[in-house]
């Protein structure tokens, strides 16, 4: 049985070197890659910065959703995966409430992790939405 897949990508060298798309939607469900802290051009930002990966790894995350016709709202689940947990928490606090517009109405996980893709990333965002 064949599914009908729906691909969105941000043109980064990496998606296909790795191979892989930033999200896959099938039917109502729309699957996000963990997005990080990269700007238009790939370039990371927030360099040891927890608070600013963390808007910027949201922000990819709210301009992938727009291209299905999705709004953060549209976000069930999130794994947040992160290299310092202390710090982590006290971004998110502030962070996921203006990314929210209040207490985030989502199904939440995070863990702490020796290190991600790239050494200077601190935090990866992994989300599924529904449409």
């Amino acid at each position: 049985m064949t599914i009908e897949k729906e691909t969105k990508n941000f043109g980064m060298p990496w998606e296909e070197t790795y191979g892989y798309s930033q999200a896959v939607k099938v039917n109502d469900t729309i699957y996000l890659s963990g997005q990080v802290s990269h700007d238009d051009d790939g370039k990371i930002v927030g360099r040891n910065n927890m608070e600013v990966q963390m808007s910027q790894a949201y922000g990819n995350i709210k301009k992938l959703l727009t291209r299905y016709g999705a709004t953060i709202d549209n976000i069930v689940d999130e794994i947040l995966f992160v290299t310092d947990m202390e710090s982590a928490f006290k971004a998110a606090v502030n962070i996921r409430k203006k990314v929210f517009s209040g207490n985030p109405i989502v199904a939440s996980t995070i863990v702490q992790i020796e290190r991600l893709a790239f050494p200077e990333l601190l935090i990866e965002i992994r989300c599924v939405a529904k449409v």
